[in-house]
């Protein structure tokens, strides 16, 4: 292992960081989510190492696999684009479906009043939302919360690290296995490090932003950023 190595392992670090860094899919679901669902921060960053995790592992797997059975680089690269347009539209999708449920749990957040006449002539108005004088809205709740990790954790397995088997897996397949993996490591360390560091980052900067007033549409806001996520990567290459 040479210079060439080096080089290499350089690449696959710098690689790994700016192909974070400028895909906001990477990091944005579980800044706007673990805002929205309150999460504290151990658990914010926990799923997103976890989906991280899952994010490299996919694209890992199948580059071990292409190059175990000598596969040319250009198939993989086709069923690398298959999984990114799937991850995207399920991105899109997830992001519609919970501002939709966002909005309506907003919505029923909203108070109205009720006139009671009393027999004395007297009248008051009682205050209520239906979230919370009706019957066990904590369960949807609850669901919902243990759900989205996991949802989220499927589509990052789907989604593909583009760079990672054409750019750095084959090359160092031609020096060793060794080689092989080490390559594989430095990038899988560097992005899953990078999208725990981009959350840490968001999260101290939004507790210095003035969210009163915004808290009953964050499910809203935060299914929405993740649609753009999705929308992003299909259509503007992000």
């Amino acid at each position: 292992m040479g210079s060439e190595f080096g080089v290499l392992a350089l690449s696959a670090a710098s690689i790994g960081l700016v192909h974070t860094v400028t895909g906001p899919d990477h990091y944005l679901p579980f800044i706007v989510i673990g805002k929205a669902r309150q999460w504290n921060l151990s658990k914010t960053l926990g799923i997103t190492a976890l989906c991280g995790l899952g994010h490299v592992l996919g694209s890992v797997l199948l580059g071990f696999l292409g190059i175990g059975l000598g596969l040319a680089v250009g198939r993989l690269n086709v069923v690398e684009g298959i999984r990114g347009d799937l991850a995207a539209w399920l991105l899109i999708s997830f992001g519609l479906i919970y501002s939709v449920w966002g909005l309506r749990k907003a919505l029923r957040q909203k108070t109205h009043s009720h006139a009671h006449t009393h027999a004395d002539g007297t009248v008051h108005h009682h205050h209520h939302s239906h979230l919370t004088d009706h019957a066990h809205p904590h369960v949807s709740e609850k669901n919902a919360s243990s759900i989205t990790p996991w949802a989220l954790f499927v589509i990052f397995i789907l989604g593909p690290c583009e760079p990672l088997i054409p750019i750095l897996m084959y090359p160092a397949a031609q020096s060793s296995v060794a080689g092989l993996v080490i390559i594989t490591g430095i990038f899988s360390v560097v992005t899953i490090l990078t999208m725990v560091t981009m959350v840490f980052l968001a999260e101290r900067g939004f507790k210095m932003l003035p969210m009163k007033g915004l808290e009953r549409y964050a499910h809203v806001l935060a299914g929405l950023a993740i649609m753009g996520s999705g929308l992003a990567i299909q259509f503007l290459g992000l």
